[in-house]
C-alpha cells in the first residue's frame, strides 16, 4: 500500500537560461523564470501571478544561497532566541486542531515500549484494553497465516507507542466501542494488504492477512522494487534525504509490514513520529520496518496521523472529526467507507472496485467477531469524491521558510510536505536553523 501522505508539488530547479515568465502557463515549486530581467523562483505551484507583484506571493527573487550573516546590511533582522523561536511556534499552533491531534498521536517513548508483553500488569490502560477485547487466542485465530514476525506481542507494543488506541474518554465516549470499531477497521486492512485473498484455502480470506512482511517480488538486493525515481530528484532528495548502500545504490523503499509502508516521503515522517523527530534512522535502515515491532507500529502511525485534507481514520471513527458540508457532499463521514478513501482512494466511479469490496466483506466479519455493530454504517464509498481542500480536516501542518522580503528568520505554515511537521515540538527550530544555517540559543 502506498499512503496517500499529501504532498505539494516539487520540481527540479530550473537552470540559468531559465524561460521567461508566461502568464498562462503552471510552474512547479521550485521552478526558476526570467522576469525583467531577473530570476525568480516559485516558492509553491503558481500560475498567473506576475513576479513581484506581491512581496508575499508565489515567487522570490534573487535565487541563489543567502549571503552569509556578516555580509548582511546592518539593518537586517536579528536572529531570534531559541525562546523566540519557541514563542513564535505556540502562536501560530495554538488552535483546537493542533491541540486536539497532538493529543491523539503522542507517543510512548521507545524503551518503556519495549517493555510491553502480554499480561504484564504495569502495561498501559490502552494496551490492557485490547489484552481484554482481543487476547493472544483470538490474534492467532484472526492471522492464522500470517508471517512469525507479526506477533501478538509486537502488535501490543504498536498500541502502546500510540496511547490515544484504544485509550479512555472523558468526554464520555464508549471507549470499549470505538476500540472495537477501531480493530475492526484495523484488521480489515491488514487483511486487504497482506493477506493471501486465497479462495481455494480451507481458512477464510478474512483470516489470511498478515501473511506479506514485505511487497511481493520485492528484495533488500534484488533488482527493481526500489520506489527510488525520488531518490534521483534532487529536491525531494533534499526533503527527506535517501540512504545509500555500499555500492553506492540507493536503499531500497518498497513495501514492507503490516500497512506496507513505501517510498522515502512515507519512511521519513515515520521515522520522525519514531524517533524523536529523527527521520535518518529508517531511511538508513529501512529493512527494520519489516523485522522490528516497527512492522505494526508502522500501521498504527497510519491509523492515527492525518494527512490534510484527510483527517486520520483515529478521528473519522471515534468522531473526533465533524465533516463540513464540502465533505458530506463528496460522500465522506464518520463511518468505514471513509478509512476506503483515505487508505487508497479504491473509491468513486458508482461500482465497488474489488480491494474495497474485500474490505467491506473482510471488516464485516472482523466487525461481527469483536462484537461492534455495524449497524446502518456507511460502508460502500463507490459514489465517494476526494478529499479536497474544502474539508474541514484541510489544515496546513508543515513548516517552510516564510518567504517574505528580507531575511527574517522566521518560518511559516503550508500544506504540502516538509521535513518539518508541526504536529512535531522542535520542528519550527529546526526549520530556522537549517533555511538559516545558525544556531538558535
Amino acid at each position: 500500500m502506498k499512503f496517500a501522505v499529501f504532498l505539494g508539488c516539487m520540481a527540479l530547479a530550473g537552470s540559468a537560461l531559465a524561460a521567461s515568465w508566461n502568464p498562462q502557463s503552471s510552474y512547479a515549486k521550485g521552478q526558476i523564470v526570467q522576469w525583467q530581467g531577473q530570476s525568480w523562483q516559485a516558492k509553491w505551484p503558481s500560475r498567473g501571478e506576475k513576479p513581484g507583484a506581491n512581496p508575499r506571493g508565489s515567487w522570490i527573487a534573487h535565487v541563489g544561497a543567502i549571503a552569509p550573516r556578516s555580509a548582511a546590511p546592518a539593518d537586517a533582522p536579528a536572529i531570534p532566541t531559541l525562546q523566540q523561536a519557541l514563542q513564535r511556534e505556540a502562536e501560530l499552533t495554538n488552535n483546537d486542531f493542533f491541540r486536539r491531534v497532538k493529543a491523539s498521536i503522542r507517543t510512548l517513548p521507545n524503551e518503556q515500549v519495549e517493555q510491553i508483553s502480554p499480561g504484564r500488569a504495569a502495561n498501559p490502560i490502552n494496551v490492557r484494553r485490547v489484552e481484554r477485547l482481543l487476547p493472544a487466542a483470538k490474534w492467532d485465530y484472526y492471522f492464522v497465516r500470517r508471517d512469525a514476525s507479526y506477533s501478538y506481542a509486537r502488535f501490543l507494543q504498536a498500541i502502546a507507542k500510540f496511547p490515544a488506541l484504544c485509550d479512555d474518554y472523558a468526554d464520555g465516549r464508549d471507549a470499549d466501542a470505538i476500540c472495537r470499531h477501531s480493530l475492526a477497521t484495523m484488521f480489515a486492512h491488514f487483511a486487504q494488504e497482506t493477506g493471501d485473498h486465497n479462495r481455494n484455502d480451507t481458512v477464510p480470506e478474512w483470516r489470511q492477512g498478515l501473511k506479506y512482511l514485505t511487497e511481493m517480488g520485492c528484495s533488500e538486493s534484488g533488482a527493481g522494487c526500489g520506489y527510488n525515481i525520488e531518490c534521483d530528484d534532487p529536491v525531494f532528495n533534499k526533503v527527506w534525504t535517501c540512504g545509500k548502500n555500499a555500492d553506492g545504490s540507493w536503499k531500497k523503499y518498497f513495501g514492507r509490514g503490516a500497512k506496507q509502508l513505501s517510498y522515502n516521503y512515507n519512511y521519513g515522517p515515520f521515522s520522525q513520529a519514531m524517533f524523536n523527530g529523527d527521520q535518518s534512522i529508517l531511511l538508513q535502515n529501512p529493512s527494520l520496518v519489516a523485522n522490528t515491532w516497527l512492522n505494526l507500529a508502522s500501521a498504527a502511525f497510519f491509523f492515527v496521523y492525518p494527512q490534510p485534507p484527510k483527517p486520520s481514520m483515529l478521528h473519522v471513527l471515534d468522531g473526533t472529526w465533524v465533516p463540513n458540508a464540502a465533505d458530506k457532499a463528496a460522500g465522506a463521514g464518520n463511518n468505514f467507507a471513509t478509512t476506503i478513501m483515505i487508505i487508497n482512494a479504491e473509491c468513486g466511479g458508482g461500482t465497488e472496485r474489488q480491494a474495497a469490496q474485500n474490505r467491506i466483506d473482510y471488516y464485516k466479519q472482523f466487525a461481527h467477531d469483536l462484537g461492534w455493530d455495524y449497524g446502518s454504517e456507511q460502508l460502500s464509498c463507490a459514489a465517494m469524491q476526494r478529499f479536497s481542500n474544502a474539508s474541514s480536516a484541510s489544515y496546513n501542518i508543515y513548516w517552510e521558510k516564510d518567504w517574505k522580503w528580507g531575511n527574517d528568520y522566521q518560518c511559516q505554515l503550508v500544506g504540502y510536505q516538509t521535513p518539518y511537521s508541526a504536529l512535531q515540538s522542535g520542528n519550527y527550530q529546526r526549520c530556522v536553523e537549517d533555511n538559516w544555517g545558525v544556531k538558535l540559543k
